[in-house]
């Protein structure tokens, strides 16, 4: 059962997190079309389902799922890479926002921090949101810090460690991006188009709003609401209503987190 918007009504966040990916920019269909010419180039067909099965998942887990069910484990990196730089190619010649998340977006800027948790590289994500004009309504940019296996650290922007943040599923990059942004996750909304995304929010202790198809017809997983799209005219009652949070504890420049 899908739940209702209503389930939300009563509650305001302080900062809200978007997903990148199908959510703020519609690429989805690019990430489609790159593993579709990944497969290609390798001489390879995608396995029946695997549009669904890929969706949301990080491009490097991605690469290492393709040569997994086509039982070519050897062309893991190779297809990892072509990949990444097809779908590199695509958003450079095509990048467009979902309906509704531009108005979205620039309605909430100035009223509440607004951050990316995205499992995009760092470049994607800035390449598309500036493409699209949004980029500088977003306080913080959270990417996974390096391949899901990667135990390291990253740099931050005054030269600190900071705790190598894993992919989603694993709650790491909205947990890091309301921290960035001074508040508890609990009073933060996360806004995601999959499962996955959906799974790694909840997993931060975040309320969660899903948005576009349903991923699944028998569940939404951890979502608190789901709506088709972020310009039903019930989301931007429900936005308008919000109370102004008070002002956050964290750092007021635009930061962007990720592998340096």
């Amino acid at each position: 059962m899908t739940p209702p918007l209503r389930t939300l009504s009563n509650w305001s966040p302080e900062v809200v997190v978007f997903d990148c990916d199908g959510t703020l920019m519609d690429t989805e269909r690019h990430w489609q079309d790159a593993r579709n010419r990944a497969f290609r180039e390798f001489g390879l067909r995608p396995p029946p389902g695997f549009a669904d099965r890929a969706k949301g998942v990080h491009y490097v887990d991605c690469g290492h799922l393709m040569a997994e069910e086509t039982n070519k484990p050897e062309l893991a990196a190779d297809l990892t890479t072509a990949l990444l730089a097809h779908f590199m190619s695509l958003v450079a010649e095509d990048p467009l926002t979902m309906p509704g998340a531009g108005e979205m977006v620039r309605f909430l800027s100035g009223r509440l921090p607004l951050a990316v948790a995205s499992n995009c590289p760092l470049e994607v994500v800035e390449e598309s949101l500036g493409r699209a004009g949004l980029r500088r309504h977003f306080r913080h940019v959270v990417v996974p810090t390096g391949p899901p296996d990667d135990s390291g650290t990253a740099l931050g922007k005054g030269g600190e460690r900071l705790s190598a943040v894993r992919p989603k599923p694993w709650p790491d990059v909205y947990t890091a991006a309301a921290r960035l942004c001074g508040v508890r996750p609990e009073n933060a909304l996360a806004v995601e188009d999959s499962l996955t995304g959906v799974e790694s929010a909840w997993r931060a202790g975040m309320r969660v709003l899903g948005v576009g198809p349903l991923p699944d017809e028998a569940s939404t997983g951890h979502a608190d609401a789901w709506v088709a799209a972020l310009d039903d005219p019930e989301v931007l009652r429900w936005v308008s209503d919000w109370r102004r949070p008070p002002s956050p504890g964290g750092d007021k420049n635009h930061e962007r987190h990720g592998p340096h």
